[in-house]
């Protein structure tokens, strides 16, 4: 894990500075220009590995590019969102009452638009 002035960054810190380039970027991008694009001085190693585990996750893609692979960002920002919610649901097999829960816990702003999207009102 990078070392910047005495303080380790955590991996999720790392992976979602890696989304972040990936996500400004208007084309598939090759580890070089990733590393270059993030704001913290990394090793390419470490870059590398970054992109190894997203891939592996599912959150990018790669495919061939001129000299290794290109990466790119499976969905954006709000469906990476809507991914680790699905994901965090089904780890509990009571859906019901993980789902009560959630509810009980909206703003009322956030539970009428919820009650709008069930509504058929969604994107």
């Amino acid at each position: 894990m990078a070392e910047i002035d005495g303080e380790r960054r955590s991996a999720g810190e790392l992976e979602t500075s890696v989304l972040a380039a990936l996500w400004a970027a208007a084309r598939p991008q090759s580890a070089a220009q990733i590393r270059e694009a993030m704001p913290q001085p990394l090793a390419r190693t470490t870059v590398a590995t970054l992109l190894a585990r997203l891939h592996q996750k599912g959150v990018i893609g790669r495919r061939p590019g001129e000299r290794g692979f290109v990466y790119f960002p499976m969905d954006d920002a709000h469906g990476l969102t809507a991914r680790r919610m699905h994901r965090e649901l089904d780890q509990d097999s009571d859906h019901s009452r993980v789902l009560a829960r959630f509810v009980k816990g909206l703003s009322p702003a956030d539970e009428t638009e919820l009650r709008r999207l069930l509504e058929g009102g969604g994107q």
